[in-house]
């Protein structure tokens, strides 16, 4: 029975209590058959094991679940390092995920017998008894084999796991504001100059005057005699704006 880096904790702590009659016992049922049946559930392992008295007893190995609390707080880490979520959402723990509980004070293994609670309904009274060590053993080869039992059996199976960590991915991605790669003062300076605007079309607010152009003569300082040109031209050039804009209208001479 091989043992990988999943279940080596496991079993180096039970195997440190030096009870080698029991455990060579445990060891001998797990491979030979003996533990029929295995169920993990939320902090609770239920075996049936046949004796060699032709007897079948059922052990249970208790382990403290980890709080709501520290759940959440260990969806929220794995849900916010890419590459823990690509390999739990691809069916693998994170090697190093026994680092990231130890950052909040819990371990995925229990570090002692006093962190488990185990009973079988034999009539030997030695706990852990070969029937419990059996199926301690059946149980690290179930670590091995699907490393998730060792979430289930810490309180979140599989599927519920994997569910809440796309539902952070989810709500992460729909809270995550667009950025904007260029500024708005950046855009604008493309857009942004003097307006240009046409001969004929008029700025806001300007009042049109038929006799605008002469003002470009003014510098000129042309005369006929004692009047200026422009003066003379200015009646005019209103009144035949005036008779455009009004349909006719009378010339009334410069009486200056």
């Amino acid at each position: 029975m091989s043992e990988t880096r999943w279940s080596h904790q496991f079993i180096a702590m039970l195997e440190s209590l030096r009870m080698g009659t029991t455990f060579s016992v445990g060891r001998r049922y797990a491979r030979a058959g003996n533990v029929r049946s295995l169920t993990i559930s939320s902090s609770i392992v239920t075996a049936l094991i046949l004796d060699e008295d032709g007897e079948t007893y059922r052990s249970r190995i208790a382990a403290k679940a980890f709080s709501a609390a520290d759940w959440a707080r260990i969806e929220r880490a794995l849900s916010k390092e890419a590459r823990y979520a690509a390999k739990l959402l691809a069916g693998h723990l994170p090697e190093d995920l026994d680092q990231l509980l130890q950052s909040y004070g819990l371990s995925l293994f229990p570090q002692s017998l006093a962190e488990l609670v185990m009973d079988c309904d034999c009539p030997g009274w030695q706990k852990p008894c070969r029937h419990l060590t059996a199926a301690c053993y059946v149980l690290a080869e179930e670590f091995d084999n699907d490393p998730f039992t060792i979430l289930a059996w810490r309180g979140k199976g599989r599927d519920e796991l994997l569910e809440e960590l796309r539902s952070h991915r989810v709500s992460e991605t729909r809270h995550v504001a667009p950025t904007d790669p260029e500024p708005q003062a950046a855009r604008s300076f493309w857009t942004a100059g003097p307006r240009v605007t046409t001969r004929n079309e008029p700025l806001p607010g300007a009042i049109a005057r038929p006799d605008a152009l002469l003002d470009q003569l003014d510098q000129l300082r042309l005369t006929v005699g004692r009047f200026e040109v422009t003066d003379l031209l200015r009646d005019v050039y209103r009144t035949l704006g005036c008779g455009e804009n009004d349909g006719g209208g009378t010339v009334e001479p410069n009486r200056g």
